[in-house]
């Protein structure tokens, strides 16, 4: 409440309109919260911002022509572009040149797949097949969860600086076209589906609401970093169980659970690219909510990560190996990127945000060096 209340009286000074009040408690409440820090942190950004955004060209160039009776080509600024006219936008819609978003829906299928294979009877090549499978998973349904998020945003996208040029939103993909998309994209995931066991088809069928909510958790609360860490850690609880066909609670749950705080480690530091364009709009995030106590909050959800992490490898029975290179390398990661990180900086933010791909794969390099180890030691 507090919060919306500061955006609205930043809005009404930037603008320069009065704010209508619906009472005198909510006068008073005014009167208090412009002292607040919260209220001085988002007008002294939007004053940054917009001195930069004066002189900073706009994001998402348009390949221009003398004759306006030409259409115009979006240039996305990747190998996209080399792409035909009509295929490009469609893999921009899918994020394909931006594999970050699959690496870290996917590691959590690793972690769990690799870890039930460490404390289980399972055989290394049903294992591989399995971590094959879930990647090319992680793709489809990466680029299906990009094409409903562009859907449900489409009339949010065209009004922020860095979204504007996602293909629904600038109008070269149609609702219809990204609707059977989306349906194409999830048919390549129903092949990954047949894969798995019953018991973990039911777990994979029950993350698709999460999915498809997330999107509009920002229009409700300032914690949609929350629900993406739902949906994105399942892989933890999949992959587990589709080595298994069940799954271990005193190693699982820890393992979700520190992923979803890994998530709002890095989402929360993504989320800062976008803050100012955020308040304009009217939608939430946790950088709004934690506005300049940032760094506390994902220092506590970092270390949580770790932690759980850890204790996930406890409850499994994860040697040596596992709590040098997986705990201790991506506990130092994580220290250097809220250490270098610059919450003001969009370029920054992306590159620390960008870096958590190489977290994922830290702890798997550490879980695979164990599964080594103990083959060696029962040699």
């Amino acid at each position: 409440m507090r919060l919306s209340l500061a955006v609205r009286l930043t809005k009404a000074a930037v603008y320069q309109k009065p704010l209508a009040f619906r009472n005198v408690a909510q006068l008073n409440q005014s009167q208090r919260l412009v002292q607040k820090p919260i209220v001085n942190y988002i007008q002294r950004q939007w004053v940054q911002s917009t001195s930069s955004q004066s002189t900073a060209a706009a994001p998402g160039l348009v390949n221009t022509d003398d004759n306006d009776t030409k259409p115009k080509r979006i240039i996305y600024g990747s190998w996209i572009d080399r792409l035909p006219e009509k295929i490009a936008p469609y893999a921009f819609l899918a994020r394909i040149d931006k594999p970050i978003g699959t690496w870290l829906l996917y590691w959590p299928c690793a972690w769990g797949i690799t870890m039930a294979t460490y404390s289980n009877d399972v055989s290394p090549w049903s294992a591989a097949f399995m971590l094959a499978a879930m990647g090319f998973g992680a793709v489809v349904m990466r680029g299906a969860g990009c094409t409903v998020n562009d859907l449900w945003d489409r009339d949010i996208d065209d009004k922020v600086a860095r979204t504007k040029i996602r293909p629904v939103a600038a109008g070269t993909v149609t609702v219809p076209q990204a609707i059977g998309f989306t349906g194409l994209q999830l048919l390549g995931g129903l092949t990954v589906f047949l894969q798995l066991n019953t018991y973990t088809q039911i777990l994979s069928a029950s993350s698709l609401a999460l999915v498809v909510t997330y999107p509009l958790m920002k229009r409700i609360t300032y914690w949609p970093q929350l629900v993406l860490g739902l949906a994105y850690n399942t892989g933890a609880i999949v992959g587990w169980s589709s080595m298994t066909g069940s799954v271990d609670p005193y190693v699982v749950a820890p393992l979700y659970i520190g992923g979803i705080a890994w998530t709002l480690t890095y989402d929360t530091i993504y989320a800062h690219q976008d803050k100012l364009d955020d308040i304009k709009v009217g939608v939430k995030s946790t950088a709004l909510r934690f506005g300049e106590k940032t760094p506390q909050w994902l220092t506590g959800f970092s270390s949580a990560f770790v932690g759980l992490t850890a204790l996930a490898g406890y409850m499994n029975g994860q040697g040596l190996p596992f709590y040098l290179i997986s705990v201790g390398g991506a506990a130092a990661h994580l220290a250097w990127q809220l250490k270098t990180v610059n919450y003001d900086d969009t370029k920054s933010c992306w590159d620390r945000f960008r870096s958590n791909h190489q977290v994922g794969a830290i702890i798997w390099s550490g879980l695979l060096a164990d599964c080594a180890y103990a083959a060696t030691l029962a040699a």
